[in-house]
């Protein structure tokens, strides 16, 4: 494709790992994508990134100290200590190479609402974002969200969103969300959301049969394969504020075009969680993300185990609202793995390092917490860098049905890849590569993000991208949002008293 290049302009020092990663394995430069051996009629397009620090997240191979990986047509060709190929070269010797990382639950369409519910609990934002801001979202407004939220993403390193699309007001709505997400290049789960956000006042929507009706346009119009980037899913609505009957219509029109669910279980205390009657029904299974959970109990943790359900956390979120603790210790007594999202960006960070390091500072506190208040100190952590980054790779791969395409540094998979490090202070030295990430990395340390072996950041930019357009768009489309539920007469939040009990829909079991 070119002369070699090096895209830091400077050789930076190789990292000193600590954590003495084995040797490569003999074999490694055998292990090559099927693509070498089938060839290709498409002209070749191929990236070799040389000499990196590789976090493979395959336990076969766990960190290679140096290694270069081959990249051709959108796939891992090869990774070796060393390849000769004729293909453009980026050194990141110094640098720490690994999986994109993967959100499972972000409402991408709140970008323009950035920290606008920093110092509210979880029912100042249902009414406030829920039932006065999102109604006065238009099409355009939604496209704008998904698409800067999806640049933002890309920025930190995040390769892959699981998108909860609950506001989708009208088709227009629906398919503006998805032209965002495409438009910004990431690869992501659309999540087609059922929920009404307007139930006060006429909806586009008359009737729910309608809502499922749209699901099925956007399905023929949208996803006719499941090759590409995108790929279609199911917002769920919260369970506890529609009929069950309309909870069971939801996901057989999920499972009917094979998408992905994804919905908030257990984020209420004091609501009726409803598990039992989904298993009883046959509705729970392994193609649902159970968002949150904090307020379930031991019966309710046995049976979405039992179904193969995945779940996911949002540390931020859950521990500035107020929601109650993360549940990693529950998944760890049921043998589910963890996933983590960043939620809403109109709340808190939008990048999954900040999740990790939260998640695994409340992981490390909880797990000693008792020994502290017995006076006792910990002598070690049960739980380490590494295995943090499962919440964000390898676990979410699996838990969005990717695990054969993303989450790997490995031949054959899409090459979801990111490149950390540069001229930071908190990227040198870099002792121990997974603590670099989870623990000194922020989005300015992303140098490079590959999607499907395309550039989308490079050196540090996005690629292709007017950012300084796109944030007077994104400041113009936060006004005239908050202009319209002003003419409403709502202030926000506008919660009244015994919110949870004033709601439209009561989700609060009576005492």
């Amino acid at each position: 494709m070119g002369p070699a290049v090096d895209g830091e302009r400077a050789h930076l020092s190789q990292p000193i790992s600590l954590m003495m990663p084995p040797p490569l394995p003999g074999n490694l430069e055998e292990i090559e994508s099927p693509l070498h051996t089938m060839g290709s009629i498409m002209p070749s397009q191929r990236t070799l990134l040389r000499g990196g620090t590789v976090i493979t997240m395959d336990p076969r191979y766990g960190t290679l100290p140096s290694a270069d990986i081959l990249i051709e047509n959108g796939l891992i060709e090869k990774v070796a200590p060393r390849i000769e190929a004729d293909a453009e070269i980026i050194d990141v010797s110094g640098h720490i190479v690994m999986p994109g990382l993967i959100d499972t639950h972000r409402h991408t369409w709140q970008t323009q609402l950035r920290s606008l519910c920093a110092d509210w609990t979880l029912i100042d934002y249902i009414y406030a974002v829920r039932l006065a801001v999102s109604p006065a979202y238009t099409a355009e407004d939604i496209h704008l969200g998904n698409r800067l939220g999806s640049l933002d993403a890309i920025n930190a390193g995040v390769t892959t969103l699981l998108d909860f699309s609950h506001c989708t007001n009208s088709p227009e709505h629906a398919d503006a969300a998805i032209t965002g997400l495409r438009d910004a290049g990431i690869r992501a789960v659309f999540g087609y959301g059922f929920y009404e956000s307007s139930p006060a006042a006429p909806p586009h929507y008359a009737t729910h049969a309608e809502r499922l009706a749209d699901l099925s346009r956007v399905a023929e119009t949208w996803f006719p394969g499941r090759d590409g980037l995108l790929t279609l899913g199911v917002s769920l609505t919260e369970q506890e504020t529609i009929p069950f009957e309309t909870v069971r219509a939801e996901i057989l029109a999920a499972r009917e075009h094979d998408a992905l669910m994804v919905t908030h279980t257990g984020s209420v205390w004091g609501a009726h969680t409803g598990i039992a009657e989904l298993a009883a029904a046959g509705l729970l299974g392994p193609d649902q993300v159970h968002v949150h959970c904090n307020a379930l109990g031991d019966d309710d943790w046995r049976l979405l185990a039992q179904h193969g359900a995945k779940v996911s956390i949002s540390p931020e979120t859950e521990l500035n609202m107020g929601m109650g603790r993360p549940v990693f210790g529950a998944l760890e007594r049921f043998g589910i793995k963890p996933t983590l999202s960043c939620d809403i960006t109109s709340f808190n960070s939008g990048d999954l390092f900040t999740q990790m390091r939260v998640g695994l500072g409340f992981h490390r506190w909880a797990e000693t917490e008792d020994m502290n208040l017995r006076g006792v100190n910990p002598e070690q952590v049960k739980l380490s860098a590494e295995a943090a980054l499962e919440w964000t790779t390898t676990n979410a791969a699996d838990a969005i049905g990717l695990a054969d395409r993303i989450g790997m540094i490995k031949a054959g998979m899409n090459a979801d890849v990111i490149v950390i490090g540069g001229q930071s202070t908190s990227q040198h030295p870099q002792l121990n590569p997974a603590g670099t990430v989870v623990f000194q990395t922020g989005p300015q340390d992303v140098r490079h993000v590959l999607i499907n072996g395309r550039f989308v950041k490079r050196d540090g930019a996005l690629v292709g991208v007017d950012l300084p357009q796109l944030l007077t768009a994104a400041d113009d489309s936060a006004t005239g949002i908050l202009q319209r539920v002003e003419k409403t007469g709502r202030q926000l939040p506008g919660t009244p008293p015994q919110g949870w009990q004033s709601l439209p829909v009561s989700i609060i079991a009576p005492a």
